[in-house]
């Protein structure tokens, strides 16, 4: 009698599987014009995206200097990087205090810019102002910084202060170790905000306007509530977007930091782990130590990024 169920429990299997297998051909064929345009996008995603990730963490545990074929050298890579390589241990430390300084407060600040322009009358005007920065080139947006932060009393900070009598002598802002992390933050953040600003923007635009009118009725009265009980829940995909993009940016610092403090930076103070990665893949051309080092990096922003996802997605996402 066992024997009699086992077998027809293994034909009910069997037949289950014949029936998705027809549905699953049955849905490729319906929707094939769909997956033809789509084609394009998966070739191009997997060829410059997924096969590069995956060559790179396969020469992360070889050594490999482009003029010698590449040899296997286990997690050797790994651990001259966190045992012996002083210089990447202080270029995660400045890469982190970068990260927790600039990621929250561009991602609030982008928020809180996205909401007041939101509400004024020439939103548009003020919006694209806003976000030009961001589409300008970050190294010609530094040469003019470099004029700002300029260590000679002609710079733009120093002359006011000493003008003013709140100084004697210069500053040396971008060649001081213990300023120039500060300086490269602040204008990073400066340069960082339009992106989540025009996310953010776009989400308060779709959000319903028949929403406050019900919350009005029901007693909300400041746009503090508003905001909170009402405009927030409507973002979730906006503000989990643009918490990961914050992540992303904080950590890929590295243009900034080279065009105002150097490549390398004195004292290594403004060296981030791009800018570690770019030292020993094209300078060095050291590409397994590199690439040891790019799996690092993007292992932080995974793990952050996947901490965001569960903080701002909600169960049914």
């Amino acid at each position: 009698m066992t024997g009699k169920t086992a077998t027809a429990k293994e034909r009910a299997l069997i037949s289950e599987k014949r029936e998705l297998g027809r549905f699953g051909f049955a849905h490729l064929h319906r929707h094939k014009l769909q997956y033809l345009m789509l084609a394009p996008f998966v070739l191009l995603f997997t060829l410059f995206v997924v096969v590069p990730v995956l060559w790179s963490i396969g020469l992360s545990f070889a050594y490999y200097n482009m003029l010698q074929p590449a040899h296997w050298v286990g997690l050797t890579n790994y651990k001259l990087l966190f045992l012996e390589d002083d210089i990447f241990l202080t270029a995660v430390k400045n890469t982190l205090a970068f990260a927790v300084v600039t990621g929250p407060l561009s991602y609030f600040l982008s928020f809180f810019f996205a909401w007041i322009i939101n509400n004024l009358r020439f939103s548009n005007g003020f919006a694209l102002a806003f976000y030009a920065p961001s589409i300008t080139s970050s190294v010609a947006l530094s040469v003019v910084w470099l004029y700002v932060f300029s260590g000679d009393r002609y710079g733009l900070i120093n002359n006011l202060l000493i003008h003013n009598g709140m100084l004697e002598r210069p500053i040396i802002w971008l060649g001081n170790p213990d300023t120039m992390l500060y300086v490269i933050m602040f204008v990073s953040l400066w340069m960082s905000m339009g992106a989540g600003f025009l996310v953010f923007l776009a989400g308060l635009r779709n959000v319903p306007t028949d929403i406050y009118e019900a919350g009005a009725i029901d007693g909300i009265r400041s746009r503090f509530q508003e905001m909170w009980l009402l405009t927030l829940p409507m973002m979730k995909p906006q503000l989990l977007f643009g918490a990961v993009n914050a992540i992303v940016s904080s950590f890929a610092v590295f243009d900034i930091a080279t065009v105002l403090a150097g490549m390398p930076s004195p004292n290594y103070a403004a060296h981030t782990i791009v800018a570690h990665l770019y030292d020993y893949a094209f300078i060095r051309f050291d590409l397994g130590y590199s690439s040891a080092i790019a799996v690092v990096l993007f292992l932080f922003t995974l793990t952050l990024g996947r901490i965001c996802m569960r903080l701002l997605s909600s169960k049914d996402q």
